[in-house]
């Protein structure tokens, strides 16, 4: 085991020094303290280097503090199956026993063979691949496809299913405050003291953001430290607030939709078994303040990548929240007034200040951080610029410039060291914002873009919207979440804070150093960290002509890492605007995309994983049926009985069985799949009126009737029956794949389109257990069994429906049928149905009823010509074109897809029509989806004119039968078309669509 260094502090700090922690990287045994972070126990180590480059493998080590790392991303495994790839070291707290591990290199971190790639750096710069693998085409598959596909990526993926368990939950809030440094915590003690229902989030592990960080600031008079115990402390303790640390806001979503990452058990040794590893929050805000803080950009010079060059701010935050010296002599380069901050507190911690490089432009005003180092004694070059670094694992040294008046530049000296610090300004962190929708403007004073117009009920505080300096944060904190909770209904009087505190200033360096002119540097500046892009593939872009900044983004790749440009984006487009002359407003910005960092594919899965993913739905009878050999078929997330094969039967005996036992005597179907939607209210009736092709306003009270949904497009979207139950309420089936997104469609039009409508719907497809009894005996079994229902033909008619009792159980009665025969569907509460089931099969064996499943049910359809949407219909097919234009209320001023057929290729008689199909052999079943053609013997491509749609043997016919859609098709009737097979075309005969009881007699018996 590996002791502390000289670099960790002999006090100070957040860190817990009285818990030691034990943990390994790339197999070394190293100790930290609790509250330290990988990033911060390496450092105080002596560890720098922590991985290898993206593209061209060279040494990375640690850029910042927080989640807009790019270079730290390592592997944390707890076990084989707990193997989780490019996380970020800055992120990762440390445990007893946590093991991590360097990524992208071979075979060692030392020593790592890809590096190669950076001698051949000229040879592949941006867009190579797209230039170099085009000879010979079919290398691409066997030789540059596989190559590429070998080498690129960051880390491993882990081979073995995931063993953890991750939670889902919906909540509301009044107000959201997403980031709890010092603008968060004002907006949210403010917006909570005002009453509103408040959630906090921060995807650090504690609240405080910069103020962790803070070595002298003060708040109210209390150090800082102190001011931000007591108000988390005072948050805790209310009913009203709801504290998240550990989750980061990954997304904006429509309609202050907010998604949130949190992280549950990551920085445990030993996580509960009962514990989920994460939850993801979907939590939905009135209002939503976003107090996401500024992040610090790197500068843009000449080996700026090498282990130990930082972000001047990280090293603050390593020195004052860990107790860590990142270094013991450091090169400030000064961008900001923050790098002097940093250069104070370092030299303080007894850090050797070799220099402060302040590469601001000459003639730029000094702040009062450059006043205090002045009078610190720490030496500073005005006017610098930066012309190279040395070192391999490790920075050694660093070469400065001198910018005159005229812009010209001077060689300097060179400095040894072993960290460099820099500061090129904040970039207020917008992303969450750009999500939203919310526009951006430029300000040149901060040199950076700021929120603007806000497309949500949401507004930005403090650095998140350049408001800089601690006691203005706080007090734009305040005004936020007073103004949000105001938007709400709760008003409140926003507190006062007086807050002391060194100002990081504004203004920045955007962009690329200058460089002596014409003078090639010896080593890459990159502007891109985690994607190897540099200013050389910044600028082959503009030469190859690509101006868009979105399109030089997708040419060299920056800003597309995992870290969205975090520490990139603004620096590129400062170069680009630098390299074409133009103002970087003029430049423009690219998108921020979500998550606003990686989030776990489990996190999104949740418990759908396994068995849950595609949950097995099963019918009431399903136990009874699996008990009498039933064979079982998917439809949709159900499993379905196709057939009952008695001994010795195979399937196309049954079926012909339970088909001919139907037309016969009676048979029992188990149609609980349905889908069934209540639709309740005073306007319901307008409400169906308006989505269905039918008239429901003279549909009679305990009357039935089929119905056509279409879509938008006039296109056959959905059918079934719907029941009248009363004046205000009606009783809608839906297909059995089309439940969820019927209900989804008419929720849509109630939520967004007719508002005016008083109407509520509910889902019943799990409420309802639904026996269908149909045949000629079907009514005889019945009576034995239903009470208060009239079942005589005149008291209850086909498409009539009735409330009574079924063994003593409350019934709906429909007398509606899918078969053509005399039918009843039986609609009885879930937790009766196989109750009711059983009983319904015991009262029929005097009339020896059949059980049928799936397959006979499609046969006895198909005689009678009943589509079934989705298999008779395809998405482009009118109700016309399906046969049920009949079903249309002709009268009716309007209905969901109604101007669509009104367009003239609406009614083109060509168009494909459902039509009969029979065979001269009435023994050959034609295969489903077979294609039709006018005449045979045609040769490839042949004119296709329709296909075949559904195709049985029809045993109470004796012959087979087809459905199938025929362009023309009912001016074809009588016509011989042909179906090309592999054997030789087979000739059908075009027939109307309906085989069996023409007249429809039988429904009525």
């Amino acid at each position: 085991m590996r002791a502390l260094s000289n670099l960790r502090t002999p006090g100070g700090g957040r860190i817990d020094r009285a818990r030691p922690v034990r943990f390994t990287f790339d197999g070394r045994g190293y100790s930290g303290y609790a509250g330290d972070t990988l990033a911060s126990a390496l450092l105080a180590n002596g560890v720098h280097l922590l991985g290898r480059s993206f593209k061209y493998h060279r040494p990375r080590g640690i850029l910042a503090a927080g989640s807009e790392e790019p270079n730290a991303l390592v592997v944390v495994a707890r076990d084989p199956a707990r193997r989780t790839p490019n996380v970020r070291a800055t992120q990762v707290e440390i445990y007893d026993g946590l093991v991590a591990e360097s990524q992208n290199r071979w075979p060692s971190l030392g020593f790592d063979v890809g590096a190669i790639n950076n001698l051949l750096a000229p040879f592949i710069p941006a867009g190579f691949y797209n230039k170099t693998f085009m000879w010979p085409r079919s290398a691409w598959f066997s030789l540059y496809e596989p190559a590429i596909r070998a080498t690129a990526g960051l880390g491993v993926a882990p081979a073995l299913p995931d063993p953890d368990r991750y939670a889902q939950r919906f909540a509301h809030c009044d107000v959201l405050v997403v980031g709890g440094g010092p603008a968060g915590i004002a907006a949210a003690e403010n917006a909570a003291a005002a009453g509103a229902r408040v959630v906090l989030c921060d995807e650090q592990a504690e609240f405080g953001g910069a103020l962790l960080a803070e070595r002298d600031a003060t708040v109210n008079g209390q150090p800082a430290g102190a001011w931000l115990a007591a108000a988390v402390a005072a948050l805790a303790r209310l009913p009203n607030v709801t504290l998240l640390p550990r989750t980061t806001a990954f997304g904006y979503f429509p309609h202050n939709n907010i998604g949130l990452a949190e992280r549950l058990t990551d920085h445990l040794a030993t996580p509960p078994a009962t514990s989920p590893r994460e939850r993801l929050w979907q939590v939905r805000a009135r209002e939503v303040v976003l107090a996401t803080g500024a992040i610090e950009r790197p500068l843009l010079f000449p080996g700026n990548d090498r282990p130990g060059v930082m972000l001047a701010s990280a090293a603050r935050t390593y020195l004052n929240r860990y107790g860590v010296r990142v270094g013991s002599r450091a090169v400030v380069l000064a961008g900001c007034d923050a790098a002097y901050h940093a250069a104070l507190d370092l030299a303080a911690a007894g850090v050797t200040i070799a220099v402060i490089a302040d590469v601001r432009r000459p003639g730029a005003a000094a702040g009062p951080g450059e006043a205090a180092a002045r009078a610190a004694g720490l030496p500073i070059e005005p006017s610098a610029t930066v012309l190279a670094t040395r070192g391999t694992l490790r920075v050694t040294g660093i070469t400065l410039g001198r910018v005159a008046a005229d812009g010209g530049v001077d060689t300097g000296a060179t400095h040894a060291c072993d960290v460099v610090l820099m500061s090129g300004g904040h970039t207020p962190s917008v992303h969450l914002h750009s999500q939203s929708r919310g526009t951006l403007r430029f300000d040149a004073a901060l040199a950076a873009f700021v929120p603007d117009a806000a497309a949500e009920r949401t507004r930005s505080a403090g650095n998140a919207r350049g408001v800089n300096g601690l006691g203005a944060a706080l007090a734009d904190g305040a005004a936020a979440g007073i103004a949000a909770a105001a938007a709400t209904g709760h008003a409140g009087t926003p507190r006062r804070y007086a807050a002391e505190a060194l100002d990081a200033g504004i203004g920045g360096q955007p962009g690329a150093l200058p460089q002596p002119a014409g003078a090639t540097p010896p080593a890459k500046a990159f502007v891109d960290f985690q994607h190897d892009v540099t200013t050389r593939d910044l600028a082959l872009a503009r030469r190859e002509g690509f101006e868009s900044i979105e399109h030089i983004k997708r040419y060299t790749t920056t800003g597309m890492a995992t870290d969205q440009g975090k520490t990139s984006g603004l620096n590129a487009l400062g170069f680009v605007a630098a390299a074409s002359e133009r103002d970087i407003p003029d430049v423009g910005f690219t998108t921020f995309r979500m998550p606003y960092t990686p989030v776990t594919f489990g996190l999104f899965a949740g418990v759908a994983r396994g068995d849950l993913f595609d949950p097995v739905r099963r019918t009431p009878s399903h136990a009874w049926a699996s008990a009498r050999g039933a064979v079982f078929e998917d439809v949709g997330m159900w499993k379905r009985a196709r057939y009952f094969p008695a001994a010795g039967e195979d399937m196309h005996a049954a079926v012909n069985r339970e088909c001919l036992a139907v037309r016969n005597g009676v048979g029992m179907f188990d149609a609980s799949t349905l889908g069934k939607i209540e639709v309740a209210g005073k306007d319901a009736a307008a409400f169906l009126n308006r989505l269905y092709v039918n008239n429901w306003s003279n549909l009679a009270v305990n009357r039935a009737r089929y119905g056509i949904l279409l879509r938008d497009d006039g296109f056959v979207y959905d059918d079934g029956v719907v029941a009248r139950l009363a004046e205000d309420r009606f009783h809608v089936t839906t297909t059995t794949g089309g439940a969820a997104r019927v209900f989804a469609m008419m929720e849509d039009y109630i939520q967004t389109e007719w508002t005016d409508l008083s109407v509520w719907i509910t889902s019943t497809t799990e409420q309802w257990a639904v026996v269908a009894v149909q045949g000629p005996r079907a009514r005889d079994v019945l009576a034995r069994l239903v009470t208060g229902v009239d079942l005589s033909p005149a008291a209850l008619p086909h498409m009539a429906a009735a409330r009574g009792r079924i063994c003593d159980v409350p019934m709906l009665l429909i007398r509606v049928s899918f078969s053509g025969e005399l039918g009843f569907e039986v609609n009885v509460p879930a937790d009766y149905g196989a109750e009711v089931w059983t009983a319904i099969h015991a009262a029929g064996q005097a009339e020896g009823i059949t059980p049928y499943g799936t397959e006979a049910m499609h046969v006895l359809r198909a005689e009678k010509g009943y589509i079934i949407v989705g298999q008779d219909t395809d998405g482009t097919m009118t109700p016309d074109d399906a046969g049920v234009a009949w079903a249309i209320g002709k009268q009716k001023p309007d209905f969901v897809g109604k101007r669509s057929l009104e367009r003239p290729t609406m009614k083109d008689p060509r168009r494909k029509q459902l039509v009969g199909l029979e065979t001269a052999d009435p023994k050959l079943v034609l295969e489903e989806g077979a294609q039709l053609v006018e005449t045979p013997g045609q040769p490839a491509p042949m004119r296709m004119i329709g296909h075949v749609t559904s195709s049985y043997y029809s045993a109470a016919l004796g012959r087979s039968i087809a459905l199938g859609v025929v362009a023309g098709g009912r001016a074809r009737a009588g016509h011989t078309l042909y179906v090309p097979m592999p054997g030789g075309d087979v000739a059908v005969r075009v027939v109307g669509p309906v085989f069996y009881d023409r007249e429809g007699a039988r429904l009525h018996g």
